[in-house]
């Protein structure tokens, strides 16, 4: 395309054959990855401050503990050594991925935890991701390619509802047609190769 017309693609001076609209968004795009980082921080530097700063802690109960068996507890978690020192170990357990033990399950810490179910929440995730594509993208090419008529607008009105209803709404509609009425997924439970 020459250069002249009207959306053409501008070829950069360090990159010949490279569109500059192409450098745009990897620059674009870098920015948004570098951002994301000091946001990472930000929200895990308050939510630590936070969960420290606010009244009560992990070892209240309606019956007050002995203050030895207390202090143990403490002692244990490093809930007796100062603010700053804590948030320090905080981020370096985080790094290395130790999020700690589980303060429900006592025989399992959250990362035991985390990966007994992420095999599932993978296949599910993957599970929804493939079919929203495959739902998604040609029901798209419909609306596109019938712009302005009856068809557009049903999708158009369809993705819509379908996005302004909440999941605690829609979970439970499909979980009665699709189980339910046409049993052609189970309503709960996980089978293998079900």
């Amino acid at each position: 395309m020459p250069t002249g017309e009207p959306g053409a693609l501008h070829e950069t001076r360090n990159f010949p054959g490279a569109p500059v609209q192409s450098l745009a968004m990897l620059s674009y795009a870098l920015r948004r990855i570098a951002g994301f980082v000091p946001t990472l921080l930000v929200v895990i530097t308050a939510s630590f401050f936070v969960m420290r700063l606010a009244p009560g802690g992990p070892f209240d109960q309606e019956q007050a503990l002995p203050p030895a068996v207390r202090a143990n507890l403490e002692r244990l978690y490093g809930l007796d050594e100062p603010l700053t020192l804590q948030y320090a170990h905080y981020l370096r357990a985080l790094v290395h991925g130790d999020f700690g033990p589980s303060l429900r399950q006592r025989d399992f810490t959250v990362g035991d935890l985390i990966a007994q179910g992420l095999p599932l929440s993978a296949t599910l995730g993957i599970a929804a991701l493939l079919l929203a594509l495959l739902v998604g993208i040609p029901a798209g090419i419909v609306a596109a390619l019938r712009r302005g008529r009856p068809a557009d607008y049903c999708l158009n009105a369809f993705a819509a509802l379908a996005l302004a209803l909440p999941s605690f709404v829609t979970g439970p509609l499909l979980a009665l047609v699709f189980g339910l009425y046409l049993r052609w997924l189970p309503v709960g439970g996980w089978q293998p190769g079900a």
